[in-house]
């Protein structure tokens, strides 16, 4: 059964890689707004979401930013099929605009590690592909259920000759293992971590429990960050990459402070681009102690 369905969904991602790019990002709204109109589980995790992350909006402007948020993210899906499916360079091509390259370019010479850290902002599957043509590192990733799936994405996050380490005791040790050697690799800083590997900091209007992996590898200025996220332009043509430093505050070796840092230029980005955020996650499952769980 398990084999079926991978079958199923890796033939509907190379269906939607065959349509062209317009076709894909207008299907890939209208799953969302089918997603915001019919009764659903994604739909109710995004308006818990919103709901806590923004009490400022006003009962309509959420529920705007719901709809808003839904299309992009069945947008991201659609558009994430054909970075699966697609050579990288036809990917690489909706790469229309690029800020704050020299940063990387600069982390990459200085002879350290350098740990690349995104969240589940825009699309990152395109934004792999960028980060994986300017240097080779490892893509640390949760691997799907499906078997098929996985050894989908496996095949394509490494077409630029880089590596993938999954989220295991074994993978965690290979991507510790390159930062300390001088090399790169690539980490969401955004899934929630078990209650021992990480701690509580402010995100929005609400405390989130955030990994202390990154700013660990960084404590001491023992390897140096680098943001990238890859924002979806307002006109559909494709994407535009923004890289960032990582702020001073991620090198403090107080756990909470470099970690609290790293939340909050999350924050800043989700707040910049607040319908490109994957609210569908349940990113906030557990919650400090005494406080009713949200989901």
């Amino acid at each position: 059964m398990e084999k079926f369905k991978g079958a199923l969904v890796v033939g509907f991602l190379r269906l939607f890689a065959l349509l062209p790019w317009r076709a894909v990002q207008g299907l890939g709204a209208a799953i969302g707004w089918l997603m915001w109109k019919l009764p659903n589980g994604s739909r109710d995790v995004v308006r818990i979401n919103l709901a806590k992350c923004f009490p400022e909006l006003s009962a309509a402007e959420r529920e705007r930013l719901v709809g808003q948020s839904l299309r992009d993210i069945g947008r991201t899906l659609t558009e994430s099929a054909c970075a699966w499916v697609w050579p990288a360079q036809k990917s690489l091509a909706l790469v229309r605009e690029v800020e704050g390259l020299e940063v990387l370019q600069q982390a990459l010479a200085s002879g350290k590690g350098v740990v690349g850290i995104t969240s589940h902002l825009g699309n990152w599957e395109v934004l792999n592909h960028f980060y994986c043509a300017q240097c080779k590192p490892i893509i640390f990733y949760r691997p799907p259920k499906l078997k098929a799936v996985d050894e989908l994405l496996q095949k394509q996050r490494v077409q630029m000759g880089n590596r993938v380490a999954p989220s295991t005791k074994e993978g965690i040790l290979s991507v510790i293992k390159e930062v300390r050697r001088g090399g790169a690799v690539g980490i969401p800083a955004d899934p929630e971590p078990s209650l021992s590997a990480g701690v509580f900091v402010p995100f929005l209007a609400t405390q989130a429990l955030t990994s202390k992996f990154v700013p660990g590898m960084l404590a001491g200025g023992k390897a140096l960050g680098v943001f990238l996220h890859a924002v979806r332009l307002a006109d559909g043509s494709g994407y535009k990459v923004i890289l960032e430093a990582a702020p001073e505050g991620m090198y403090s070796d107080k756990v909470e402070e470099g970690v609290a840092a790293m939340s909050a230029v999350i924050e800043r980005y989700v707040r910049t681009y607040p319908s490109q955020y994957m609210w569908s996650m349940k990113r906030f499952k557990k919650r400090p102690s005494g406080e009713k769980k949200w989901y």
